[in-house]
């Protein structure tokens, strides 16, 4: 029998364990799943819990559920990727591979940025990228009567892209509810020259930033958070005060991937863009957050990628050549507070655009426009993601390649 290893057992991961089981001749390959943790986490839901939209239990659940029977799951840390003798080193034992898919993500890495990781980490500075930043987050803004809030994205790349803004979107809509909107300073701050990666999406979100009197500050390159003084301060001496900080830490690859020299600088895997196979090692393939691809990393993706990655694998194994289909394609709900959403779809070299989604005439969804639809497809992903996604069965309507049906391309 060959061995087809997944590392990690996240969002992508399961993805392709279960677009997998089903492909994969039985008689002749095995798959194995590795993961250290025992619980699932529905990461886009972080942005909700801090806002008490979501409880706890809505966004966590048992991972071994939603891998296929017939995969072998194997629940331990691994120590190190050996890719000359083509084993994976585990806590205690090895596994060989002949097929390697790299799926271990992606995580915030505070300690990269002066003074952000201190005694006031998840006191007066919050993550939100993490289950327990996201928890004391929410416990923190039920007391908050009002002061500067600052959400500060540190560098790209990170994971959802706008979750950011959309954080700064629901404080406004948040401290509205309570009351006490007049009473909160709400400051924006990027590494980017605007709202968003994307140059006609940017526009229309610093609109909203402006029209919610969100002040937008670009071209931020931290140096350091003075948590002493609470203020952040970047290499051009611009500084910024805060009561309350809420950061996005650098994002960086596993561990495992340095220790296996085989990663960059973030340790994310050089992977071609469209084949997703290592650009290294030619029976290694990688997916979702892990990758260095120039896609999102977020969940819509990875599901995108699976599916362009199974084909793949197929044809690996038969020693036919790879598709180079995937084209960086990315659909996202951008929640702008007061219950309504935008929707953005792209890839590579296709920006976001206005128009019509799925359908070109009768939509319903509206592209780049705020509407309660929007917010009702965002508040719907959570369904659709354990009950969908994860079982790697294909969202109806939206094919895994972009599709220009609907957009105003040449507008």
């Amino acid at each position: 029998m060959k061995n087809l290893v997944i590392l990690g057992a996240g969002t992508a991961g399961t993805m392709i364990a279960n677009h997998l089981i089903s492909k994969l001749p039985k008689k002749e390959w095995s798959i194995h799943i590795v993961d250290q943790y025992k619980t699932h986490y529905y990461q886009p839901g972080f942005l909700f819990l801090p806002f008490d939209i979501y409880t706890e239990d809505q966004v966590k659940k048992v991972g071994k559920k939603f891998i296929p029977q017939g995969v072998n799951y194997i629940q331990k840390k691994i120590e190190k990727i050996d890719t000359e003798n083509n084993l994976v080193s585990l806590e205690n034992g090895t596994l060989p591979y002949d097929i390697l898919i790299v799926a271990t993500g992606s995580k915030i890495a505070p300690d990269e940025v002066e003074g952000m990781l201190s005694e006031e980490w998840h006191k007066s500075v919050f993550d939100f990228y993490t289950y327990e930043g996201a928890l004391a987050l929410r416990n923190k803004l039920r007391d908050f009567k009002g002061g500067k809030l600052v959400v500060h994205i540190t560098e790209m790349p990170i994971k959802c892209p706008v979750a950011p803004l959309e954080f700064a979107f629901l404080a406004d809509s948040y401290f509205h509810k309570k009351g006490i909107r007049d009473k909160v300073d709400i400051t924006y701050v990027t590494p980017l020259s605007g709202a968003f990666t994307k140059e006609f999406c940017s526009k229309s979100l610093g609109y909203l930033l402006e029209e919610k009197n969100i002040k937008l500050v670009t071209d931020f390159a931290i140096e350091q958070v003075d948590f002493e003084n609470n203020k952040i301060i970047d290499y051009a001496e611009t500084e910024v005060p805060y009561d309350l900080l809420v950061t996005v830490p650098t994002n960086m690859g596993d561990e495992v991937i340095e220790r296996s020299g085989l990663g960059d600088d973030l340790n994310f895997v050089p992977t071609h863009p469209n084949t997703l196979q290592s650009l290294d090692h030619e029976n290694i393939f990688v997916i979702g957050d892990a990758t260095n691809v120039l896609a999102s990393k977020a969940g819509s993706v990875a599901h995108f990628q699976a599916e362009t990655l199974t084909d793949n694998i197929l044809l690996y194994i038969k020693n036919q050549p790879l598709k180079e289909e995937f084209d960086g394609h990315a659909n996202c709900f951008i929640e702008t507070g007061h219950n309504k959403a935008l929707l953005i779809d792209f890839n590579y070299v296709q920006e976001p655009v206005t128009g019509n989604f799925p359908f070109a005439i009768i939509g319903p969804l509206k592209l780049l426009k705020e509407s309660i639809f929007n917010h009702w497809g965002k508040l719907a992903f959570r369904w659709i993601y354990w009950n969908l996604l994860l079982k790697g069965i294909p969202i109806p309507f939206v094919s895994r390649n972009m599709s220009t049906t609907g957009k105003n391309i040449n507008n």
